[in-house]
């Protein structure tokens, strides 16, 4: 795990205005994938629909590499940041 990472997901909790839901999606995704590599095990079903969205975020960045999803989640952590600033 890269050390820009590491800080991207402190960096991440310290934003004063939480993301939207698809960009806290995207996050989940993204780290997962760069932690724990592709998804695995079946979709929840039913009325679970938090673990469904993040089950299909995650299964969307399918087929990255956990480092090509670390510097994306790197690179959106920088983008919330700078927006968060403005």
């Amino acid at each position: 795990m890269s050390t820009e990472f590491e800080q991207a997901q402190q960096d991440v909790n310290s934003l004063s205005r939480k993301p939207g839901n698809s960009t806290l999606l995207q996050l989940y995704a993204l780290y997962k994938q760069g932690t724990q590599g592709d998804v695995t095990g079946e979709r929840p079903g039913g009325f679970d629909f938090a673990s469904a969205a993040k089950f299909d975020a995650w299964q969307a960045e399918q087929g990255k590499t956990p480092e090509q999803a670390q510097q994306e989640y790197v690179s959106l952590v920088r983008e919330l940041l700078v927006k968060d600033q403005s």
